[in-house]
């Protein structure tokens, strides 16, 4: 199963949006990889939301490159707002719990 995460750095107030299929895992790694990054240069991240998007890596990369292509922050807070029920072409997401460490 593949899920779309959003991640929040307060230190530079940016959101960040990616897949996984293992969200736990890419938001260790995004808090502790080496590499000099976009991620790595605004540390820490926490999560704010995830969707299921299902088992197909292809539409979870879709979805992802639309919420980037949109430069929307004003769409990525309304995501993170729980009460939001996401509509159109998000409508296929569906909110998972937070993952907590």
């Amino acid at each position: 199963m593949f899920y779309l995460y959003i991640l929040y750095s307060q230190s530079s107030d940016l959101f960040y949006v990616g897949y996984s299929s293992d969200i736990p895992r890419r938001l260790t790694e995004h808090n502790a990889k080496p590499f000099d990054s976009f991620t790595a240069r605004h540390r820490p991240w926490e999560l704010k939301a995830s969707f299921l998007v299902g088992n197909n890596v292809s539409k979870a990369l879709e979805i992802e490159r639309f919420l980037k292509k949109q430069k929307s922050r004003k769409l990525i807070e309304k995501l993170c707002n729980p009460e939001f029920i996401p509509n159109g072409k998000l409508a296929q997401l569906v909110r998972v719990p937070d993952v907590r460490d």
